[in-house]
């Protein structure tokens, strides 16, 4: 029986660093086509899951990014916003690829809610919800999820990828929670 689930990318500014990022889903990823059963890889629910909230925190993270570049007043915010936009992207093409090896259908879709919340702000007030909302909540929610699958996942190239990224992820949250202790000490 062939599992299909949607990938659904993560937009919650849950930050993963650099271009270090499509490298570190590229070498978790990248074993040989031999390593698979010929049928394609059965993963877990526990592991379709993980690939599922994945790719939705990208994708919210990349929609919010975006928007950050339009609605934001502060540069130090649009920066973080770049930086995002840049790092998920890269991310999220990886994470379609190894989902592509495991034989899941590889769909984008942001938190709509979330995303929608933001679209109604500008300025200092979009500044504040997307630092507090993308930055700093989603990435922490990321940073739990990968410390997660890193630990427990059943599939090998999804926990060293996982583990891989992680690092990242708590360096994105860690730029957030700065940006955030930024925007408090010139408000």
């Amino acid at each position: 029986m062939k599992f299909r689930y949607s990938l659904q990318v993560m937009t919650v500014a849950l930050g993963l660093g650099a271009a270090s990022v499509g490298a570190v889903y590229a070498q978790a990823s990248d074993a040989p086509a031999s390593d698979a059963p010929a049928g394609g890889t059965m993963l877990s629910p526990a592991d379709q899951q993980f690939m599922q909230n994945a790719g939705q925190a990208d994708a919210t993270e990349i929609a919010a990014s975006k928007m950050a570049l339009k609605n934001s007043s502060d540069p130090k915010v649009k920066q973080f916003a770049q930086q995002m936009i840049a790092e998920h992207t890269k991310l999220s093409r990886s994470m379609a690829a190894l989902a592509s090896k495991k034989r899941l259908a590889a769909t984008s879709s942001a938190d709509s809610a979330l995303v929608g919340k933001l679209q109604t702000l500008k300025g200092k007030e979009f500044d504040q919800a997307y630092v507090e909302q993308i930055g700093l909540e989603a990435h922490q929610r990321a940073v739990d999820l990968f410390e997660q699958e890193s630990r427990s996942g059943t599939d090998a190239q999804l926990k060293a990828a996982a583990a891989h990224a992680l690092p990242i992820i708590k360096h994105h949250l860690a730029m957030a929670q700065q940006l955030a202790g930024a925007m408090k000490g010139s408000s």
